[in-house]
Parts: C-alpha cells; sequence; structure tokens
C-alpha cells in the first residue's frame, strides 16, 4: 500500500499535489508539442510548445471532473507524442501543406476524443482490459523507438546550423547527456523531487553556463536551442487557437480519410494508457477504478483539448505517482493540476520560452528508453514463451518501420494468434470418468452395485471446459475416438463450457453416428441456456440436426441424472429377475435381512413401525433428535443439505429396498440433513430405544444386526474412496 504523511486538510493535500504534478506534466507535455510539430520545421516551434501547454489545460481542467479516479492526472502523453508525430511525417509525405496539419491533427484527437466517448458508453472499459500483455508491451515499445530514434537528432544537435557544427555538437550533447543522466540518477535513487524536474533543471543550468562562453545564447530571438516565444508579439492565446481553425476552409474532403483511423488508432493507445494507470492507482491506494467512466472523462478531455488545438492526452503514470506522494487525496488534485498549467499559460509564459530544447530531447530519451519493455527478452529462456516474445517483436518492426496504424493490425492479428495458441494448448477435457468408479448419487444395493462396477466401465463421462470450436475439436475426438470401440453409453457434460461452434456439433454428430451403430447412446448434459453469441443453445443444436428425437440421443440437465440413468440401463440389461418396485416390500423382501433367521427378521418386523409418507413430505429436518433408522417399502427418498443462501446440495438418493439413516442411529447426534419424499412413500422404521429393547430379548440380534449395518456401510465408503480414487487420477 502506498503511504504519504497527511496534512490538516484534504484540501490543501489536493492543491499540493496538483501544484508539483503540473510541473511534472506541463514540462513533459511542452516536450511532446516539440516532437510532434518538429517536422514542420523551426517556424512552428512556438505553436508547438502553446499546443502542449494547452492540452495540458484543457484535459486537466475537464478529464478529472468527468472521469473521477481519485488522484489521477490527466495530461499530454508520449503515445500521444508517438502517433501525431508519425501522422505529420505521413502528411507530409503525401503533399499536404504545413499549415493545414495543425488543423489535421485538433481534427485527429476530436476522433480520439469522442472514440473514447463511445467506447465508455458502450463499456468497453472492461474490454480492453483483455488485449493480450504482448501486443501492448509491443506496441508500447515501438512507441518508445520511435520517440528515441526522433529525439536524437535534436539531442545531438543535427538538426541546428546556425554555427558551426562542431561548436552546436558540443552544447547540444552536453546540455541532452546532462539532462538524462540527472533524471537516470533520480529515477534510479527515488528521490522525492520528480527526475524530469531534476533533469530538465541541470539541463537548464548547463544551457546557461554555456551562455558565458556563447553570448547568443543570452536571447530568444532567433535562438536555435530554446523553445522560444510562445505567443508572437501581438497576438493572444485566443487569436492562436482561432488561427488553427481558420486553415479548416483550406482542406478537401480528403482529409476525412487521413484521420479516421489515426484517431481510432490514438483513442485506443490513449485509452489502454490510462487504465493502465489506474490500475496502478488502484494497487498502491487499494481503491477501485470505473473503467468506463474514466473513458468518458478522458474523451471529454481529448475533445476539448482538440478545440483549443491541444496535444491529446491520457492518465499519466508519472504525474500521478507525483501526486500520490505529495499527498492527494481526491480527483480534485487532478483538476488543480489544469488549474496550475492555465496560470502557467497566462503569466508564466517567457519563463516557459526559455526552456532548453535539447534538454527537453533529453527528457523524452529517457522517457521513449523506459517505454521499451527490455524484459521482455527474457521470455527467450522458455520454450513456452518465445512465441510471446516474438509477437512482441511482430509488432515493433511493424510499428517502427511501416505505421503505427499497420503495427495495430499486426497487433490485432498477434491478439487472435495468441488466443488460438492459449485454447489450442489448454485441454478441452477437463476430467474423464468410467461407470465403474463414478456413480449416481442414487443409493443402490450392494448386489446392484456389483453389476454397475462390472459392467459399469462401458460408460464413460467426459467433463468438458473452455472454448469448443474448430481448434479444439479435434482434440476432443482424439479422446472420444478410443471410448467409441467399447463404450454403450458415452456422457458430455458442458457445465464448464463457454461456447460451442458450428465444428463442434459436427463433431457431435459425429460422435452419435459412431456410437448409434453399436446401439448406443449420447447423453448431452449441463448445456448453458445460451450461446456467447445469445443464441439459445437447444435452439441451436436442434437447427443443427441434434434434437430431442434424434434416436440414442438424450439431454439430461446434470451429469447426475445421465449417470442415473445409465446405471439404470445397466441393471435392466444384466439383473435376474427385475426387482418389482411397484410392491411394497415386507422386512423379509430386503437384501439387507437376507441372511438373517427368518424367525429373527419377523419377529424385528414386529419392533418396527410404519408410517406412509406422501411426496414433498418431509421424514426428518436437519437439527432433529430423530434417532431412527428408515427401511424403504416402496418409493424414493432424496437427502439434501440446506445451505446458507438457502438452496439446497443433493447428497444422495435412496429408493425401495434399501435403509437411510443409518448414522444418527448409531451415534444418536441430530440429524445433519433432510430426508425429503420424492415419491410416495412406504417406510419401515426403528428407533435405538425401541431397538434396545428388542436385543433385551433377542441377545443374539445385537451382534447379527450391527454386524450387517457395519459390511453395508463399509461397501458404501469403499464406493467413496473409489470415486475419490478416480478423481484423483483424473
Amino acid at each position: 500500500m502506498f503511504h504519504q504523511k497527511s496534512l490538516p486538510y484534504p484540501a490543501i493535500q489536493d492543491v499540493l499535489g496538483g501544484f508539483a504534478s503540473n510541473l511534472v506534466a506541463m514540462t513533459a507535455a511542452i516536450a511532446f508539442g516539440l516532437s510532434i510539430y518538429a517536422p514542420l520545421g523551426s517556424n512552428f516551434l512556438a505553436m508547438a510548445a502553446l499546443s502542449g501547454i494547452l492540452g495540458t489545460v484543457a484535459i486537466g481542467l475537464t478529464a478529472p471532473l468527468f472521469g473521477g479516479t481519485p488522484r489521477l492526472i490527466s495530461a499530454p502523453c508520449a503515445p500521444a507524442a508517438a502517433v501525431l508525430s508519425v501522422l505529420v511525417l505521413e502528411l507530409l509525405k503525401s503533399g499536404v501543406e504545413k499549415h493545414q496539419i495543425p488543423v489535421i491533427l485538433m481534427l485527429t484527437t476530436l476522433v480520439a476524443g469522442f472514440f473514447q466517448i463511445g467506447l465508455g458508453l458502450l463499456g468497453g472499459g472492461r474490454l480492453i482490459k483483455f488485449i493480450p500483455y504482448p501486443v501492448i508491451a509491443g506496441y508500447l515499445s515501438g512507441l518508445g523507438i520511435l520517440i528515441t530514434t526522433k529525439q536524437l537528432p535534436k539531442a545531438l544537435g543535427h538538426s541546428l546550423t546556425q554555427i558551426s557544427f562542431d561548436e552546436l555538437a558540443l552544447i547540444s550533447i552536453c546540455i541532452s547527456l546532462g539532462t538524462v543522466l540527472v533524471m537516470s540518477w533520480a529515477i534510479y535513487k527515488s528521490t522525492q523531487i520528480p527526475p524530469a524536474l531534476l533533469g530538465l533543471f541541470a539541463g537548464i543550468v548547463i544551457y546557461f553556463s554555456f551562455s558565458t562562453f556563447f553570448p547568443f545564447l543570452l536571447t530568444t530571438k532567433d535562438n536555435p536551442f530554446v523553445v522560444g516565444k510562445i505567443l508572437p508579439e501581438q497576438e493572444s492565446v485566443l487569436g492562436s487557437i482561432r488561427s488553427k481553425w481558420l486553415h479548416l476552409d483550406d482542406l478537401g474532403f480528403s482529409w476525412i480519410s487521413k484521420i479516421i483511423v489515426p484517431g481510432i488508432t490514438l483513442g485506443f493507445l490513449l485509452s489502454v494508457d490510462t487504465l493502465k494507470s489506474c490500475l496502478v492507482i488502484d494497487a498502491m491506494t487499494l481503491g477501485r477504478h470505473e473503467s468506463n467512466r474514466e473513458l468518458i472523462g478522458q474523451g471529454i478531455g481529448n475533445f476539448s483539448s482538440s478545440l483549443l488545438g491541444g496535444v491529446a492526452g491520457a492518465g499519466t503514470l508519472g504525474p500521478t505517482l507525483v501526486n500520490l506522494s505529495s499527498g492527494a487525496k481526491t480527483r480534485m488534485s487532478g483538476f488543480f493540476s489544469g488549474v496550475f498549467a492555465l496560470v502557467c499559460l497566462l503569466f508564466f509564459t517567457d519563463f516557459l520560452s526559455w526552456l532548453p530544447i535539447p534538454a527537453l530531447a533529453g527528457v523524452l530519451l529517457v522517457l521513449g528508453f523506459r517505454m521499451i519493455d527490455w524484459k521482455s527478452f527474457g521470455l527467450l529462456k522458455n520454450d513456452s514463451t518465445v512465441l510471446d516474445f516474438f509477437v512482441i517483436l511482430s509488432v515493433i518492426i511493424s510499428a517502427v518501420s511501416t505505421s503505427l496504424i499497420l503495427a495495430a493490425g499486426v497487433g490485432i492479428l498477434m491478439a487472435i494468434v495468441l488466443f488460438l495458441r492459449d485454447q489450442v494448448k489448454s485441454s478441452v477435457i477437463r476430467r474423464r470418468f468410467v461407470g465403474s468408479n463414478k456413480f449416481s448419487k442414487k443409493k443402490r444395493l450392494p448386489s446392484e452395485y456389483e453389476i454397475i462396477e462390472k459392467y459399469g466401465h462401458n460408460t464413460v463421462l467426459l467433463e468438458l471446459q473452455g472454448q469448443l470450436f474448430f481448434g479444439t475439436t479435434d482434440q476432443l475426438f482424439n479422446v472420444v475416438e478410443e471410448d467409441l470401440k467399447h463404450a454403450d453409453v458415452i456422457i458430455l457434460e458442458f457445465l464448464r463450457v463457454k461456447s460451442i461452434d458450428f465444428t463442434a456439433v459436427n463433431l457431435l454428430k459425429q460422435i452419435h453416428s459412431r456410437i448409434l451403430k453399436r446401439d448406443g447412446s449420447l447423453i448431452l448434459t449441463s448445456l448453458p441456456t445460451s450461446l456467447s453469441t445469445g443464441h439459445d443453445t437447444m435452439k441451436y443444436l436442434s437447427n443443427l440436426g441434434l434434437h430431442h428425437d434424434t434416436p440414442h440421443l438424450y439431454f439430461f440437465p446434470e451429469s447426475d441424472s445421465a449417470l442415473e440413468w445409465s446405471e439404470d440401463q445397466i441393471l435392466k440389461r444384466n439383473s435376474s429377475p427385475n426387482r418389482n418396485l411397484e410392491k411394497v416390500l415386507d422386512l423379509p423382501d430386503f437384501e439387507f435381512f437376507t441372511s438373517f433367521p427368518i424367525s429373527f427378521t419377523k419377529k424385528l418386523q414386529k419392533a418396527m413401525q410404519t408410517i406412509e409418507a406422501k411426496s414433498g413430505d418431509l421424514v426428518f429436518q436437519e437439527g432433529s433428535r430423530d434417532n431412527s433408522v428408515y427401511f424403504i417399502r416402496k418409493g424414493t427418498i432424496k437427502i439434501e443439505l440446506r445451505l446458507s443462501d438457502g438452496r439446497s446440495h443433493h447428497l444422495a438418493t435412496f429408493s425401495s429396498g434399501d435403509f437411510f439413516g443409518d448414522l444418527a442411529f448409531l451415534d444418536r447426534e441430530p440429524r445433519s440433513a433432510d430426508a425429503l419424499v420424492t415419491e410416495d412413500a412406504f417406510l419401515y422404521y426403528l428407533d435405538r430405544e425401541s431397538f434396545q429393547s428388542f436385543i433385551k430379548k433377542e441377545p443374539e440380534a445385537s451382534a447379527l444386526f450391527y454386524e450387517k449395518l457395519a459390511l453395508v456401510i463399509s461397501h458404501r465408503l469403499r464406493l467413496n474412496l473409489s470415486e475419490l480414487t478416480a478423481l484423483q487420477a483424473s
């Protein structure tokens, strides 16, 4: 968690945080503006610096009010500088006049703002989080390389021609190198003062040190080393903004095609950059931001910036961390950052005109270098992450060698490749069971379990998971193909399946066709109500030829009921003779008492009591002190465990000829579950007190009864152990 000293009033903390963060944001914004407008020549330097300041003002004043993530500072950022500077170069190559380019940049930022607002309104804040990290890392690394390579000429003085090359290069290199070294040292030492400010201050000191030997450095007029007058003589801020929009009339309709794709690309990148900063804030403050609301706020901020001719921006991490360390508490700190930017614009533009261009280039060099994901090379050490490295490399190469727009397309393609890789590599089979070690919750008699264990291997249950589509169907068929050689029943559980495509349905039809030739059955269980596409699942399957009327194809709500049906079929085929479930049993008819002397059984029957219960009745409830053991003469009893949320969990089902309630009979503890009648029942019941009275008269009955009870319970435990073993092995 992030810690800082607290001041008495949160408002003061927000003001101080806004002031400190604005110093960093403003410095970077001017540098970004210069980076964008640099290809247009020295005549646009003042406009470049003003654009950075206007972007800081517009975004700072609006984004915090409409977005609302506490402590987030929104301002012009590196991704915006990279995208817009590349756009400037492309516009120049296509023959667009220099004076028309600033208004095209404004319109591009306008598109980006509208895109962000629309993305937020449509809930796109959640979708952006699903972009694979290698794609984002590659894109940001490409931006970092572009920023670095574009700033090197400024840092080395290659773009300046006023004096001899050697002197020029020496001054520029010293200023930029000093800026880079001090800023890097500050980052390494984690100083309280923002590294960008320390670096810029070092560059300014070095610049004025050189003025001792080169007097021309003490004037801003025709000085290639400084930003120069941000506002020309006799021109106001509003006049400068108005002059940009006047060039809109000079543009033809061709400009529309030039801004749509870059605008959307810019909006997408700014959204990712913002949400990344929000996640960092959440981690440091244990808070939780609202992604969609923040995107709307950022969109409004960029819309405002475009109207003023400012540089596009996002929620930026550097100024935000300064804001946090300064003790800011609320979103108003971001608003105060915009207020201080406005104050600088109105009263301190003369000071800003002295900012050395090589120093600003040095700041951008460090920022660009740090945007490159150098840790990506570590992905080459592991075979499983080599593809991730080449995804990053592909996006970087596309961004650097062609265009950011193409890189965005490559990134989307690579995201699809990564998704397919993960889906194909992850098993679509969660677990596999056979009917001889996986049983339904319907309890059977020991003799019936013997039959099920003998023939149950011909029942196969496959729990499916993930995406069942063209990339994973072959994996499923490879598993099922072996089972199709011997299985009578194949059960496919879809509880954890997220999607089913046409290829998957076609595979199901193949499985059904193969098992039908052996007179077997295919069972589909736990099908989702609807698919990820929104289509009704049963209707989708029915339209493709899998429906309730299809021979030997069955649908069950869950795998337990499918297993129960399969067990019934096994018993029906292999039991001789079949039990008459309609008969009301007497005690000698129970398998439990077959080894008992008939005289003993008849005496015990007289000691028992009988009850009749209708479907829906409770035989006993959880917590009751009933300690009777119940023998089912006819009907079905379901044992359910009540859950805290009001629902119940099905534990077991007992039917005619079986018994239940034996644990409370043995330990005399309260009932741990409910016994619900699901089919009209006739029951014998024997409570512990009545049994104690009976064995006083028939002492030999005690050992016989308890021995049989222990034998049946041990058999049930062994079945549970068999299931647990199969579960662990699956």
